[in-house]
């Protein structure tokens, strides 16, 4: 139904001395009343810093000199595992903090409270994983936002990575890369996982668990077509391996094999380069959620 318009021919506008009336009404009204600036929290020159320190992924002499003073400065640590961040501070003879918080993905929420809680009462605080970098399939994000949105201030000490290292070993461009943290467990969900990535060109670098890591390389193959790919297991540690080659050639060779270690996959992504298909399969019909 069309709509009716109506006319505005018998609209009476205000005259020029009233519109002129009215403004400087406004105007004083506006400049009479207080600026109002939107600002950042008012964090004091007292409060607490938060560190994000990396740790050995496996050689514990990769621990930086920078780490070793504030891992030995900082009278709060809040850890993924006390016991694990306990033996790094024995190592290098570094006196446990008075302050040890459990910090995990099942006490995150209450554990952010607590180390937000330290960092306005004045106190340094370390945070650090098991291994590798916080947030980075570790614990850690939600502190670390929590402490930029109250405007704390943040440190990070960098140091050892399993994915940056697991890239430089296996051969494949480092230029462009995504890392893709842990794949999903299910069949159907990991290999829509994959087929997602499948046109890209980045080069793709994630974690596997060893029981999965035939499953996975499988699913890889099925969605992406055969490419170069490399398998590296304990990086850094006495028994470090790099198994590089076609995904249906290392597919092939983890089936159904008993892994042990940290695993970290690197697949090239779609380069004609790396390929020995101008395109990647198309993953099958999945009926699993």
């Amino acid at each position: 139904m069309a709509r009716r318009i109506a006319s505005c021919d018998n609209l009476s506008l205000p005259s020029v001395d009233v519109v002129k009336k009215d403004f400087k009404k406004f105007k004083r009204h506006h400049e009479a009343a207080p600026a109002v600036e939107e600002t950042a929290p008012v964090i004091g020159e007292n409060s607490g810093r938060l560190y994000v320190i990396a740790t050995p992924i496996g050689n514990m002499e990769d621990l930086s000199i920078r780490a070793k003073r504030v891992l030995a400065e900082v009278p709060a640590l809040a850890c993924e595992d006390t016991r694990v961040t306990r033996k790094i501070l024995s190592r290098y003879e570094i006196p446990t903090p008075g302050i040890m918080i459990a910090y995990h993905e099942h006490n995150e929420e209450w554990a952010t409270r607590r180390v937000v809680g330290l960092l306005a009462s004045g106190q340094n605080v370390g945070l650090c994983s098991n291994a590798g970098v916080p947030c980075l399939s570790d614990p850690g994000y939600h502190v670390v936002r929590a402490a930029i949105q109250e405007g704390y201030a943040i440190e990070m000490l960098p140091g050892p990575n399993a994915a940056a290292t697991a890239l430089v070993l296996s051969g494949l461009p480092p230029s462009s890369y995504t890392f893709l943290g842990f794949p999903p467990r299910k069949e159907g969900q990991r290999r829509r996982f994959f087929a997602e990535e499948a046109q890209r060109p980045h080069t793709m670098i994630f974690h596997e668990s060893p029981y999965r890591l035939g499953s996975t390389l499988a699913d890889a193959m099925v969605s992406l077509g055969d490419r170069r790919a490399a398998v590296a297991i304990e990086l850094t540690k006495m028994h470090e391996t790099v198994d590089r080659g076609w995904l249906s050639e290392l597919a092939a060779k983890y089936e159904g094999k008993q892994v042990k270690g940290e695993i970290t996959v690197v697949i090239a992504g779609a380069n004609p380069k790396f390929m020995r298909a101008s395109e990647a399969t198309e993953a099958p019909e999945e009926t699993e959620v």
